[in-house]
């Protein structure tokens, strides 16, 4: 009975074998890749995702079509431009199928005379990035200069009714406290609502910053008078006043009083009033902090 039962096996193996080795036409399933998109095209949902397709080969490569999907590219550089919609002619999408089928597979027949392409006309626009962050420092530490971020703009590439609106994205929210020495974090991008035929360029951004530690040092700068009527003199009292810097240590041992201007207006004084108000014009880069110990100082008008 066993050896019956072999010779069974046997004989209907040999037989699988050699109708697999035939040749056949049956119909088979592609898969569609798009490729070579122009620049200012987009492609919508709306494109086929499958083909379907008849071929004449052996059982053998039938066989392998029915455990795996093929995927075949298409070139949508290829398409023309026909009545208000983007298609490949049956010929172009034969000619593609073709060049990427093995030499012992046929192609006899496309289930459709055309593809019809869900493309549409962009608009590319560069959107900053603005960092939702809660950054809680030390006591007595500062952050040295700007927030980082790379990249600090993104290009987003859809409809422009889509995207004419969209004037920043924000990242993921970022809490950071306590902090006392310079960071780096990564966070994710949070787009709008209803962008669905747009396209961004970047889904995440790096975020750093230079902490240090601060200090304060004073600063006597003298005092500047504008507008002084012609033939006069204007003396103020004091001749100089105070600033208060705060920056970081290291920058504050590059800081004079000349990196400093203290302005005050005559032609805003009022009549008998011998009061002329101060502002500083002019005061380093890259501090924490510059304020004024004194606002205003009194004056005497003296005719030269």
């Amino acid at each position: 009975m066993k050896i019956f039962s072999l010779f069974l096996l046997c004989s209907f193996s040999a037989w699988f074998i050699s109708n697999l080795s035939e040749t056949y036409e049956s119909r088979s399933d592609f898969v569609l890749n798009y490729r070579n998109l122009p620049d200012t095209l987009l492609l919508g949902k709306n494109s086929d995702d499958n083909l379907e397709v008849k071929l004449r080969t052996s059982g053998f490569q039938f066989l392998y079509y029915n455990f795996f999907k093929k995927r075949i590219d298409i070139n949508v550089s290829q398409a023309s431009y026909q009545n208000g919609r983007y298609v490949l002619s049956e010929d172009n999408l034969r000619k593609q199928i073709d060049q990427q089928l093995s030499q012992n597979i046929s192609l006899l027949d496309v289930d459709k005379n055309q593809l019809v392409l869900d493309l549409y006309q962009v608009a590319s626009k560069k959107i900053p990035i603005v960092p939702n962050m809660d950054l809680q420092l030390e006591q007595n530490y500062i952050l040295d200069g700007k927030v980082i971020m790379v990249p600090d703009s993104v290009t987003v590439k859809g409809p422009g009714s889509e995207i004419d609106t969209i004037k920043e994205i924000m990242t993921a929210p970022i809490r950071l406290v306590n902090v006392s020495d310079s960071f780096e974090r990564e966070a994710s991008l949070v787009f709008p609502k209803g962008l669905e035929n747009s396209v961004f360029s970047d889904a995440r951004v790096s975020v750093s910053g230079k902490v240090a530690k601060f200090s304060e040092k004073v600063f006597d700068v003298p005092v500047q008078v504008l507008n002084i009527p012609d033939g006069y003199q204007v003396k103020t009292f004091p001749s100089s006043v105070t600033v208060l810097c705060k920056a970081s240590i290291d920058r504050l041992k590059n800081i004079s009083a000349s990196d400093f201007n203290v302005e005050a207006d005559y032609g805003k004084s009022k009549g008998s009033n011998n009061t002329l108000f101060l502002v500083i014009s002019k005061r380093p880069e890259n501090v924490y902090d510059v304020r004024l110990q004194e606002n205003s100082v009194n004056f005497v008008l003296e005719q030269q």
